[in-house]
């Protein structure tokens, strides 16, 4: 793919994002999800392999159906009290419908099916997009109208997506599916709590991105597709591979790391709302994750040569670490002591 296509569908996914969080009308907001839609469908079908490609017809028909039920939502709401601002969102039925088409847009259970498929046929980089990027505009249509959603049905599905997504992520031998049902896992403690405190959704999305970000990207350096793979990438970055068993354990929520920061202060909240059997039960499952971190992490790290994975093995590569890894990396590690100044800032 040459430059100037790579360049005009980056400006087409800021522009996407940029409308949907910005705008006030559920048009605008359709709009931008749209022009997101259109502009990541190359850049996941660019490789040309039929896996891409199947990849690409997968996630356009789920956005498409995804953002014909957003129209729907909006204009049954807009039909029955006359607005169409995002914010004023009152009708029942607009409000369940919604739940649905952003629950497809995000992955969450009972929606998810598409989405292991889906980063299973981009590449590492283009996964980080869809992991990350293409994740804001949903959210950030959650956050707005949080208030008129059915906290009982974002928890149903937020308890189920964490469950699922730590179970089904078990037996997985591809590091892209792993990242894919970590994603559907992380997005059940989002769902959990924007009911409750928006702002402390955004603040989990955020960590999320970062120590998604560190992960995607360190394991693109290293070029590491599947655990026997990774069983190998020592000879080729010692020190990246030493940080990335921490940014998986960050990832999966272990203290004193950055990743402990969101669990806290939902479960935190949740005990005050009054809901302390549902934060009993998410932070149970959110041990099924911290699993196959764990099994990612002692692939990369703790296994030896020999072994009997059928692998060329790498030589020392003594090319210097990307420093968006470096400093992600660090942020993934270090944020925790400082959580007193993020709560002020947020």
């Amino acid at each position: 793919m040459n430059p100037q296509a790579k360049l005009i569908f980056a400006l087409s996914l800021t522009l996407g994002t940029t409308l949907t969080i910005s705008s006030n009308h559920w048009i605008m907001a359709w709009t931008g999800l749209e022009i997101n839609t259109l502009a990541i469908l190359p850049l996941i079908s660019k490789s040309h392999h039929p896996r891409a490609i199947e990849a690409a017809t997968k996630y356009f028909l789920v956005q498409a159906a995804a953002s014909t039920l957003v129209l729907f939502s909006s204009m049954t709401n807009a039909w029955h009290t006359g607005q169409w601002d995002i914010t004023q969102l009152s009708h029942p039925t607009s409000c369940l419908i919604l739940t649905v088409a952003l629950a497809m847009k995000l992955g969450l259970v009972p929606f998810h099916f598409w989405f292991p498929e889906v980063l299973q046929g981009s590449s590492l980089i283009v996964g980080l997009l869809l992991s990350t990027l293409m994740k804001f505009p949903p959210i950030t249509l959650l956050y707005l109208t949080s208030p008129s959603l059915k906290p009982s049905v974002l928890m149903t599905m937020a308890i189920l997506s964490t469950a699922l997504g730590g179970w089904m992520g078990l037996n997985q031998t591809q590091t892209r599916k792993i990242l894919a049902f970590s994603s559907i896992s992380h997005l059940g403690w989002m769902a959990i709590i924007i009911a409750y405190s928006p702002k402390l959704a955004l603040l989990n999305f955020y960590l999320y991105t970062l120590m998604t970000a560190a992960v995607f990207l360190s394991l693109n350096s290293i070029k590491a597709l599947k655990l026997s793979t990774l069983m190998t990438t020592w000879t080729k970055a010692p020190s990246l591979n030493a940080i990335l068993l921490l940014t998986l354990l960050s990832l999966a929520g272990l203290p004193p790391l950055t990743g402990f920061l969101p669990k806290w202060l939902i479960i935190q909240e949740l005990t005050k709302q009054e809901v302390a059997l549902a934060a009993t039960i998410i932070a149970l499952l959110s041990l099924l994750g911290l699993f196959f971190y764990l099994r990612l992490a002692y692939c990369a790290t703790i296994t030896l040569p020999p072994h009997t994975t059928n692998h060329m093995k790498q030589w020392y590569n003594n090319k210097p670490t990307n420093t968006m890894v470096a400093v992600l990396t660090t942020m993934s590690l270090m944020l925790l002591p400082i959580s007193l100044i993020i709560l002020a800032v947020v």
